[in-house]
């Protein structure tokens, strides 16, 4: 019988083989897809909001936010309120290839698991969850 973290690193890969070919299409890599999705549903927020919500070092994230500066696709605003505080946030340009993309990230996922029931989807979704709550518990221990 094949452990959860075999499965979880054959998962893994068919994602990231799927979403290269998808995003590849848009000249975007899946972290560079990911980040964009997140500020195109949240708004603009620090770095560091950013990279919490795409399970991202704050290093890491800064350079995909750089690569998407230069792309025209993300540009960084200092807080008014305070000069310290810079957000990110997504620009015309993302907004116009995002209207000519067939899906975005969360919407892709979702097309492929469409073979599935309702049923098997909330399953998956219902064990992910389970997942992470643990895994979110021993990393809170740690």
């Amino acid at each position: 019988m094949d452990s959860i973290l075999m499965y979880y690193i054959r998962i893994n890969q068919h994602l990231s083989q799927k979403a290269r070919r998808h995003f590849g299409k848009l000249n975007l890599t899946f972290p560079q897809a990911t980040a964009l999705n997140v500020l195109g549903a949240e708004g603009p927020m620090p770095i560091s909001k950013l990279a919490e919500l795409t399970g991202s070092a704050n290093s890491t994230i800064s350079g995909i936010v750089d690569r998407l500066e230069r792309l025209g696709l993300s540009q960084r605003t200092r807080s008014e309120l305070d000069h310290r505080v810079i957000y990110v946030e997504v620009t015309e340009q993302y907004r116009q290839l995002r209207n000519k993309a067939e899906t975005g990230v969360n919407e892709y996922f979702d097309t492929l698991l469409d073979t599935l029931k309702p049923e098997e989807r909330d399953q998956i979704q219902k064990s992910l969850q389970l997942l992470d709550r643990v895994l979110e518990g021993e990393s809170q221990q740690s």
